[in-house]
């Protein structure tokens, strides 16, 4: 049987009983299981704990599988702010990292991201680490308010930079599939920024904030 490297990998790791947890509720809610890919999620929880974060932010909740890996790898006193659209995506993210043991990490903030990422930035909120999987078309829009709310050296992350393949096939050329080019151009190219885009799963894109960068 043909085998990608992704199912490779992802075989060699044992059963992970909390995030199979999210994937069961997110099928007995009906709801699309898009939660970012195992191998990125560990990868996450790598770069938080390597990272040295203590305040995480992840835009785009789902039903928590992301928010499991990033509150792994933050220490006991680390704080994870998710931002969500819908209330019952918070509401079943929530009961999935206390079940995970990490409920008194994570704050959800419910509503458009654009208004939570502003209202963040007024109160003087800073974070070390920030995870971007939410709707595809603002992120140029979440990328730059990141970096205003970056402490210097702070990790970016975003999934979904290959969009099934739309963002290379020069075909395509609706809004979402503009709008992550222009992301990925700018993770590539901007002063700000070191980053790196990897091509498995559905591709990741990963930077560092430079210091100095806003």
């Amino acid at each position: 049987m043909d085998r990608t490297p992704e199912s490779y990998f992802d075989a060699l790791y044992e059963t992970d009983a909390d995030l199979e947890r999210v994937a069961e509720c997110l099928r007995e809610a009906g709801m699309r299981d898009i939660s970012v890919a195992a191998g990125y999620g560990r990868l996450l929880t790598l770069l938080v704990s390597a990272s040295g974060a203590v305040n995480a932010l992840e835009i785009g909740a789902l039903g928590g599988y992301s928010g499991i890996c990033l509150a792994r790898g933050l220490p006991a006193k680390g704080k994870l702010v998710s931002l969500e659209l819908q209330s019952e995506y918070a509401e079943l993210a929530k009961a999935n990292l206390t079940a995970a043991g990490h409920g008194d990490k994570v704050e959800y903030l419910v509503g458009e991201a654009a208004a939570n990422l502003r209202q963040l930035k007024e109160s003087g909120a800073s974070f070390d680490f920030f995870f971007i999987d939410a709707d595809k078309e603002n992120y140029p829009l979440y990328l730059e308010a990141c970096l205003e709310l970056a402490n210097p050296g702070a990790i970016i992350a975003a999934d979904n930079t290959l969009l099934r393949g739309k963002t290379i096939d020069p075909a395509k050329q609706g809004p979402s599939v503009q709008a992550l080019r222009q992301f990925n151009l700018t993770i590539a190219r901007d002063a700000r920024l070191q980053g790196v885009h990897l091509p498995a799963y559905d591709g990741l894109a990963l930077a560092r904030v430079k210091a100095g960068a806003d």
